[in-house]
């Protein structure tokens, strides 16, 4: 299909399966009518799609928010929702106003990783409750204590029965087709197949279990925000989830932008207009009371998979969100509630991610540590807290990065071969001095300094006169100039440790200088 109009059409298509189950999926996980999650995919489809700043990014309704949404929800009503999601599309604005959309980047991949595997957990285990008929308890740990008691109860009814037998069935169909689908049938979503087959047994058998339940209008199921709660913004927890959201939307949008960006030959992603389109689109959600809008990287991947060439497709795949719940809305009422669950626990379960865990590994057991403190501290406290746990962590493990240095010295023959780790500051200058000058000042010295992050002025000199007092002796310095003057170079500070990270796992390989 040459076509490029022709090929948006078709990957709409695609996205539009794959987005229809997760909108309503996500939404019933976040405690809001299932049709405010279709509301919120015909926004990040039309209106984010018609001013994204990413050319094959999908936004809308995702898993990654459901915590957020759901924790506003429970503490001060669906009606409270309209005025957060507004607040943090407010956020999102700014933001771009202050070409701040490249710095939501500059966040640890561990942080990252561990904040979307500790809201994998959340989902997870709530959805479970879900997935037999039950209502989840407030809180990771509660909500998993509660579990066997929840499916014994419920597994002794017909209805939870069944919504059991549904919600695995689910499970094990989308495990089944991300594993062994027929090539020819690839572009098909797997929440695609796993909800229509659930869904025809459940309406073949008539069981009891409970289903979708859409209102004859999509304007009737609008929670436009009422000005008498006003008075929310008084309340700092309000405040602090609403800040707490658009940051986390913002944050999730962005990364996703840069892994699209990485499936696709097209143009690169202008971060501060994604970010301006995301503020407009979750300024109309919000005005709506729908849910947030955020990138989703599964509806990204598959419409770049699917043949999109432009913003098209994002904003066809809207359209046909608002053409389904208004021409068939008594489609979408025959899904079972329990299917959609099954739909989330999987989703959630592949958030977990463990791979995430082995590859920080590589880069270092601090990442590691960073990773595993935020999935425990999202799941035992809350989100927001857990956040700030694995960000405080992580700021400490920065620091440590920056203040230490580690110095092996070696010998063979007349060589010394001097390694150095970490960040070379005059606070660990005396160190790195003592290592230097117990070696005999006639020998023959190699230093080392790939598994450097950064050099300052004290260390620089201190290199310099070690050349200079052995030229004199009779011996020798030998290192790398030009990349000592390289790491004296203030680069950000992110792409700094991201680099240390890099040669710190190379350095005794590559690293003999001279």
């Amino acid at each position: 299909m040459s076509n490029p109009l022709l090929r948006d059409i078709g990957a709409s298509l695609v996205v539009f399966l794959v987005a229809l189950p997760l909108c309503l999926g996500v939404a019933i996980a976040s405690g809001a009518p299932p049709a405010l999650g279709i509301v919120s995919g015909i926004i990040g489809g039309i209106v984010v799609g018609a001013f994204a700043g990413s050319p094959l990014q999908v936004s809308g309704p995702a898993a990654g928010l459901i915590v957020s949404v759901w924790a506003i929800v429970d503490g001060w009503g669906l009606a409270a929702l309209g005025w957060a999601v507004l607040l943090s599309g407010v956020v999102q604005l700014a933001a771009a106003g202050f070409k701040l959309g490249r710095w939501f980047r500059a966040v640890s991949p561990a942080l990252i990783g561990g904040m979307l595997a500790g809201i994998g957990t959340l989902i997870a285990t709530s959805q479970l409750h879900v997935m037999v008929g039950a209502t989840p308890p407030s809180g990771g740990v509660a909500s998993l204590l509660a579990l066997p008691a929840a499916w014994a109860a419920q597994l002794g009814t017909e209805s939870g029965a069944w919504a059991a037998a549904l919600g695995l069935g689910t499970i094990v169909a989308l495990f089944l087709w991300d594993r062994f689908k027929p090539k020819r049938l690839a572009m098909i979503p797997g929440p695609l197949v796993a909800v229509g087959l659930a869904t025809g047994i459940a309406a073949i058998t008539q069981v009891s279990v409970a289903r979708v339940e859409l209102p004859a209008s999509l304007s009737s199921a609008l929670n436009v925000p009422s000005l008498s709660d006003l008075s929310l913004f008084t309340d700092l927890g309000f405040v602090g989830a609403a800040l707490a959201l658009g940051l986390i939307a913002a944050a999730e949008a962005l990364l996703c932008a840069n892994a699209t960006d990485q499936l696709h030959d097209g143009p690169p992603t202008s971060y501060d207009k994604e970010l301006f389109a995301l503020g407009l689109g979750n300024m109309v959600a919000g005005a709506v009371g729908a849910l947030p809008v955020t990138g989703v990287i599964v509806r990204s991947a598959a419409n770049i998979q699917a043949g999109a060439t432009t913003r098209r497709s994002a904003i066809i795949h809207g359209g046909l969100l608002l053409g389904m719940v208004a021409l068939a809305p008594a489609v979408l009422g025959l899904i079972p509630v329990a299917v959609l669950a099954g739909v989330l626990v999987y989703v959630g379960g592949k958030l977990l991610a463990p791979k995430k865990a082995l590859e920080l590994h590589r880069a270092g057991h601090g990442e590691v540590w960073v990773f595993l403190a935020t999935v425990l501290a999202i799941f035992v406290t809350g989100l927001l807290t857990g956040i700030l746990v694995g960000l405080a962590i992580s700021l400490l493990k920065l620091l440590y990065t920056f203040s230490h240095i580690e110095v092996d010295v070696t010998r063979e023959g007349d060589r010394w071969d001097v390694d150095v780790h970490g960040a070379a500051t005059f606070v660990q200058l005396p160190k790195l001095a003592e290592a230097l000058e117990a070696i005999p000042e006639d020998a023959e010295v190699h230093v080392h300094i790939g598994g450097l992050a950064y050099v300052d002025h004290a260390c620089a000199e201190l290199l310099h006169r070690q050349e200079e007092r052995r030229e004199r002796a009779g011996g020798e310095l030998i290192t790398e100039w030009d990349e000592v003057k390289r790491l004296q170079v203030r680069r950000p500070l992110l792409e700094r440790s991201l680099s240390s990270a890099k040669r710190l796992v190379g350095a005794r390989g590559d690293g003999a200088a001279g």
